[in-house]
């Protein structure tokens, strides 16, 4: 387990506690605790660090080090930055969150949801060939497709609305239904 050095620099409250959050968040994501929590320290940080620094303040081995900020950099969440009298490589992260979140989405799209488009639109077009398949399992493959399909088009969709109108209408939440047909604002639960 990673632990934030206890150093003559050590990290202030805030920022280890923040650091150490989004190392845990990032392990129940599915990303390494390293990875995300030298994402973290970055995002808080005022300036540039190069991989020393952020070895001494995170107590993380160097070769740690380097493969969290390869993986870090083919995610797009930060980026190198050159710094005036030093050779070493420096890195800042995105802090725009919204770049931050679109470019976390477009990821793990990538790696998750266009696989599973691919995959069941295999298994709909095997299934509808197939007299073995049941209704039943003809029926549920379809569904999924369809839905998984709906949500990766609506994916593509919300991304195209600029930062600004897209948090206005997250920010409207339920108001929104107001303006649908059909109960002009009551949600009825389908289950």
């Amino acid at each position: 387990m990673t632990e934030i050095a206890e150093k003559s620099e050590a990290l202030p409250v805030a920022v280890r506690q923040f650091v150490l959050h989004w190392g845990e968040m990032g392990g129940q994501w599915g990303v390494n605790r390293s990875v995300a929590q030298i994402h973290a320290l970055l995002y808080l940080s005022d300036r540039p660090l190069n991989a020393d620094e952020i070895g001494e303040k995170l107590g993380i081995a160097r070769s740690n080090i380097s493969n969290s900020l390869k993986e870090l950099l083919g995610w797009k969440l930060i980026r190198r930055v050159p710094v005036m009298g030093d050779r070493r490589e420096h890195f800042e992260a995105e802090v725009d969150l919204w770049q931050m979140l679109t470019r976390i989405a477009q990821g793990r799209k990538e790696r998750e949801v266009d696989p599973a488009v691919a995959a069941l639109k295999q298994c709909r077009a095997e299934a509808q060939d197939d007299p073995r398949i049941s209704r039943t399992a003809r029926e549920r493959i379809e569904a999924m497709h369809d839905f998984v399909t709906t949500m990766d088009d609506w994916h593509r969709e919300m991304i195209t609305i600029p930062p600004a109108r897209l948090m206005l209408l997250i920010k409207m939440g339920r108001k929104v239904l107001n303006f649908l047909p059909l109960g002009r604002g009551k949600v009825k639960p389908d289950v």
